[in-house]
């Protein structure tokens, strides 16, 4: 069930509303679950062209680089297709445990993981414990949550103490040139391949409005002192390639 805000409530949004796709926040939910549900077939074949074949090699080091290691429990947010969980399991064997979260049912009959557990469900209120995971992961969905300081706070509840969080986002590089050759990557090129191999219709949409959420997304500053405020210690963000961003941070002891 969609939650709205509680009245009063301060609320920080990935991004500011992106009129062409939505209008209220409830419009807004119900297009991310839709859009997705409806390209999920999609999805992994596009991605590989949007990440210029660097997808599972970056995943996999990300990981890694965060702190995740054999026997771990994970918590995979937004878990999509599994392209992320894929690389996880990889290095929690042997020992580990996963469990991957995502609104869109239909993304989640995509995922070919065994030993996966899958559940429904929205970063902002996690059907998880408190302290029941060693690790959070979240590829590339920060920018599809509606309250990023609620979800962080979930986050933070569901990590035992010492903890890890990585999220992976696409941010615009800094340069003017980078930037209008990335958007023009996104917003034409893609588009243009998801014509030719999709099956869905919504697919060359899906990956216009990509861009639009990494154009409007809130800067990574801000994002560090999200975490912060959510009480995490050491946040930190790592850029590789210019455009892919790596957020770290940890649970205190």
């Amino acid at each position: 069930m969609l939650q709205q805000p509680v009245e009063g409530e301060v609320v920080l949004a990935p991004h500011s509303t992106l009129s062409d796709y939505y209008g209220d926040e409830r419009e807004r939910a119900l297009f991310v679950q839709r859009i997705f549900d409806r390209t999920a077939i999609d999805y992994d074949r596009i991605e590989a062209v949007l990440a210029l074949g660097s997808g599972r090699w970056y995943r996999r080091r990300s990981l890694a680089r965060a702190g995740l290691v054999a026997g771990m429990q994970v918590l995979d947010v937004g878990i999509g297709t599994g392209l992320l969980a894929g690389e996880a399991l990889k290095l929690i064997a042997p020992g580990g445990t996963l469990v991957g979260i995502d609104p869109s049912r239909g993304m989640m009959r995509q995922v070919r993981l065994p030993g996966v557990r899958l559940l429904e469900g929205r970063a902002e209120a996690l059907p998880c414990d408190a302290a029941s995971c060693d690790f959070v992961a979240m590829g590339y969905a920060l920018r599809h949550v509606a309250d990023l300081s609620a979800a962080l706070a979930e986050f933070h509840r569901v990590l035992r103490p010492g903890g890890r969080l990585l999220m992976l986002e696409i941010t615009p590089p800094s340069g003017r040139i980078g930037r209008a050759a990335l958007k023009a990557y996104m917003r034409i090129v893609v588009p243009l391949v998801a014509r030719a191999v999709s099956r869905s219709r919504d697919t060359a949409r899906l990956w216009r409005y990509y861009w639009d959420t990494i154009e409007a997304c809130i800067a990574p500053e801000r994002v560090l002192a999200a975490l912060h405020e959510a009480g995490f210690a050491t946040p930190k963000r790592d850029v590789e390639l210019a455009i892919f961003s790596a957020y770290t941070a940890t649970k205190p002891a």
